[in-house]
């Protein structure tokens, strides 16, 4: 085996060639998910105008406390009214838009309306409950700059400030191969020798939760032939991804073949478990990666090193893997060559995330892995994570 790149060479080498696709504009309401290719600037001040943030009275402060007379009713959506009259006040709703010479808002709790008049009985403070205009943004702002990626508060901001479209990055397009003569898909009758493919459903739920759009290309069998086929195929793409054939075996001819199709090799090997022997590569523009055969494995090396290169195409600001922590319930042997990534469930407790192992870790064990929420960072050391102590992890 060569030398094995440790987890943060091997993702720094992989964002080193994973350059942000070309833009497109993109409609609001079709931009979930999607990352802003340049600043998104607000269409109009919001609010437009100032507006009233209560249901209430809308009078001039220094005329409170008292009896006024009510000379307006102002609700949201109506036409601009005249000034308030010296000496009156106006009934408005949540968001309509205050008339001028009201310097304040009452709320309707605190005043009491009767026979065209409101009593109230405090005195009001200057410029309460209005919401003066451009308090949210002004004009021209940056609402949400480029390399973010939208959900559904950020979608609400650029609504709101009367944006329509939005400039973003193209979603990578993905080709997904597994290789294997064994494999059968889900619902064919095995024959024996033969497993069910999963690797492939596997890789393009996480592919596709990271943004691409994934072509599922046919099992490809251990024949040069076949994979010389399906490689190129998959080559037309802005990423290929395989599993399975990229080890040491007779039967691993994908990085063989790719080599003869000028795929550039990078990488082949991370100090990562499970998922050691992973290759990177590049052809051109299209970035290359051979995911081990076992479904974890395979699993593991999606999620910590093809999603990173995705989220890096569509120009995500910082696309690194999203560690967050907790407390491990129960002690981890560190491995002082490799990372680990162990398979845990969440829980909670009155201070923190309690992450706890599954049983079965081994990397064909997929079936394990379903009752699994959390990936449990273990880096390479030696010793011991004891019972308690703070580790990092991703979302499963």
């Amino acid at each position: 085996m060569p030398h094995l790149l440790s987890l943060e060479e091997a993702l720094a080498c992989i964002l080193e060639r994973s350059r942000p696709l070309s833009s497109e504009t993109v409609p609001l309401e079709h931009s979930v998910g999607r990352v802003v290719a340049e600043p998104a600037l607000a269409l109009a001040d919001l609010p437009p105008f100032p507006s009233s943030a209560m249901d209430g009275f809308a009078v001039r402060g220094a005329e409170t406390p008292g009896t006024l007379p009510v000379s307006l009713r102002v609700v949201a959506g109506s036409p601009f009214t005249g000034p308030l009259e010296s000496g009156s006040a106006a009934a408005i709703a949540t968001g309509a838009a205050v008339p001028e010479g009201a310097d304040t808002i009452v709320p309707v709790e605190q005043a009491v309306e009767e026979n065209g008049h409101v009593r109230i009985a405090e005195p009001a403070r200057a410029h309460a409950h209005i919401r003066p205009r451009g308090g949210d943004v002004r004009e021209g702002a940056v609402v949400v700059p480029a390399g973010v990626r939208l959900g559904p508060a950020q979608i609400g901001a650029l609504a709101a400030s009367g944006v329509a479209d939005i400039r973003c990055f193209r979603r990578p397009r993905v080709s997904v191969i597994a290789t294997g003569s064994e494999l059968r898909a889900p619902g064919d009758t095995l024959e024996p020798g033969q497993i069910f493919e999963s690797n492939r459903p596997t890789i393009a739920a996480v592919l596709e939760a990271s943004g691409a759009e994934v072509d599922l290309l046919p099992v490809v069998r251990d024949e040069e032939a076949a994979h010389r086929a399906a490689l190129e195929r998959g080559l037309a793409a802005d990423v290929l991804v395989s599993s399975g054939g990229v080890s040491m075996g007779p039967h691993d001819l994908v990085r063989r073949v790719a080599a003869g199709l000028d795929v550039e090799e990078l990488f082949w090997g991370v100090a990562v478990k499970p998922g050691k022997p992973l290759s990177f590569g590049v052809r051109n523009e299209t970035l290359v990666f051979g995911l081990p055969g076992n479904p974890v494995s395979s699993l593991v090396g999606a999620l910590v090193f093809v999603r990173p290169a995705l989220l890096a195409l569509q120009g995500l600001a910082d696309p690194r893997p999203r560690f967050q922590v907790g407390r491990i319930e129960s002690p981890l042997r560190r491995n002082p060559h490799r990372d680990e990534f162990i398979r845990a469930r969440r829980a909670a407790d009155d201070r923190d995330v309690v992450l706890e192992p599954i049983t079965g870790q081994e990397s064909h064990m997929i079936v394990r892995a379903a009752s699994a929420d959390a990936l449990v960072h273990v880096p390479r050391g030696e010793g011991e994570i004891a019972s308690g102590d703070v580790v990092r992890y991703l979302d499963l």
